[in-house]
């Protein structure tokens, strides 16, 4: 029973990270009241009586403070918020996705305008685009002919776009960076 007891109590550390009631053992801490007020410095078994006379938990807010912060709160609602918090704080993240945009040495004017139109719309979503310039076979000889083709692509979409990395022959294709101006 004990050994399912701290395995349960070792999740709920590892979740939270957050010292309650009886696990705070420091002598000295600040506690904080349920309104948000300053009670001040006092021994941990006093802080843990007031909060126990309120009918609340105890729980270690700021545990690398000089003397420990703690607050008198229901642990429950407490861990609510916590968790609310973080969930709006990752919606509002933006992550940037790299797209990729694969060309050959011998595309078509058309077929290159199609490609500019995808990578114009991946960047105004906000992604950055990556363009790749494969080559094969006899291509190979004439790398440094082919370069003028992510030329005009970064051209293309100079209204909106910069080049994040300049044109670079990475083995057997030449690729390029292009993000959003700002």
């Amino acid at each position: 029973m004990l050994s399912i007891f701290l395995a349960y109590y070792e999740e709920d550390k590892a979740i939270s990270d957050l010292f309650i009631n009886e696990q705070i053992r420091d002598k000295e801490v600040r506690v904080i009241g349920e309104d948000g007020e300053q009670l001040g410095i006092m021994p941990s078994r006093e802080a843990l009586r007031l909060a126990e006379e309120a009918g609340l938990d105890l729980v270690k807010i700021a545990p690398t403070a000089k003397p420990p912060v703690c607050k008198i709160v229901d642990y429950g609602k407490f861990r609510y918020e916590q968790a609310r918090k973080e969930k709006e704080a990752r919606k509002k993240q933006k992550i940037i996705e790299i797209k990729e945009i694969r060309l050959s040495p011998n595309i078509d004017t058309n077929d290159l305008n199609t490609k500019i139109s995808a990578a114009r719309k991946f960047i105004t979503k906000g992604d950055k685009v990556k363009i790749t310039l494969r080559f094969r076979g006899r291509e190979m000889a004439h790398m440094a002919n082919s370069k003028h083709i992510l030329d005009d692509f970064a051209e293309a979409l100079s209204d909106i776009a910069s080049i994040e990395k300049a044109p670079k022959v990475e083995g057997r294709s030449m690729t390029m960076f292009l993000t959003e101006k700002r």
